[in-house]
């Protein structure tokens, strides 16, 4: 087996694992993932929100917010299988995006 093929079997390994994001949590009845809050979670905890994260808190939309589909419903189930297939896409998008990038690179240094 080449290093590829593993490469590609520890990636689908982590995408197979990845509801744990939204199952951990909830066993241990703890908050969400470290980094991951929100403003309200961050005046929770710091006591006081940055202007300039107030300022910019609204510059970026995310695709996917909260690993979520759109119209997805809540529940465990439905949040588990939610964070499957948006790392399902996360890695779709990242390695078409890599291969593109490694084309254009191999191509402005004469590889085919």
């Amino acid at each position: 087996m080449n290093k590829i093929n593993k490469l590609w079997i520890g990636i689908g390994i982590l995408i197979l694992l990845s509801p744990l994001g939204v199952l951990i949590p909830r066993w241990f009845g703890s908050q969400g993932a470290w980094g991951e809050w929100g403003l309200n979670e961050i005046e929770k905890v710091a006591g006081f929100v940055p202007e300039g994260m107030k300022r910019l808190a609204e510059s970026w939309k995310a695709p996917l917010a909260d690993y979520g589909l759109p119209n997805q419903s809540s529940g465990l189930a439905s949040e588990s299988f939610g964070y499957f297939i948006t790392a399902i896409i996360g890695v779709a998008f990242t390695a078409g995006l890599m291969y593109l990038v490694a084309k254009v690179l191999g191509r402005r240094n004469g590889e085919k």
